[in-house]
């Protein structure tokens, strides 16, 4: 699955929206704190607004902040307010596809990935996500090294035929987790988690 930028930011913007409470906070300042584009934050703000997630209003203090608790918003829910239901097959509904012969049961398949995506998204909140309390199936998946390597272009003979210098920098399937990388933090004086 690919997580699309729209769904990327709007997790992003309602992350920064969550810490803010009550404070409204501008597109300005949740595109600089999240460096993201204004202009396409702007169209992420409003489909999180049609769809309830957040409230705007106009004027001196005005700005943005959630329409709910972030205790109630899953991460599901924003993803499906800015790009639609989630792991559908060529724009049709999984259950809706019918296959033949060897492939009938890919059907089965679609579903079974549509409802593990369910299953964390919709059962993570945002407010399990800026507090950093996953929930116990997240931390699990992390735990995992092999679910911190993309397996998509480099295994087996792709990853053999990298030069030597780059192979080295790219971890082997099942190969222990790389350390996160130190983020930088957006606030003066703030300190990195």
């Amino acid at each position: 699955m690919r997580v699309s930028a729209r769904s990327d930011y709007a997790l992003r913007a309602v992350a920064e929206l969550a810490v803010a409470g009550d404070a409204r906070l501008t597109r300005e300042v949740i595109a600089e704190r999240q460096q993201i584009s204004v202009e396409f934050l702007e169209s992420v703000l409003l489909s999180l607004k049609h769809a309830g997630i957040v409230q705007s209003q106009r004027g001196a203090g005005g700005g943005f902040r959630l329409a709910r608790p972030a205790s109630e918003i899953s991460l599901g829910e924003v993803v499906r307010a800015v790009d639609g239901p989630m792991s559908d097959v060529r724009g049709d509904p999984a259950e809706e596809i019918e296959y033949t012969g060897p492939a009938r049961r890919l059907q089965d398949v679609w579903i079974a990935v549509r409802a593990s995506l369910r299953e964390i998204l919709d059962g993570t909140t945002v407010d399990d996500l800026v507090r950093g309390k996953m929930p116990k199936r997240v931390r699990q998946l992390t735990e995992d090294p092999a679910a911190w390597t993309s397996f998509g272009r480099l295994q087996g003979a792709a990853r053999s035929a990298l030069p030597k210098a780059i192979r080295r920098r790219v971890p082997k399937p099942g190969s222990p987790r790389p350390p996160k990388p130190a983020r930088k933090s957006s606030k003066p004086g703030a300190s990195t988690p």
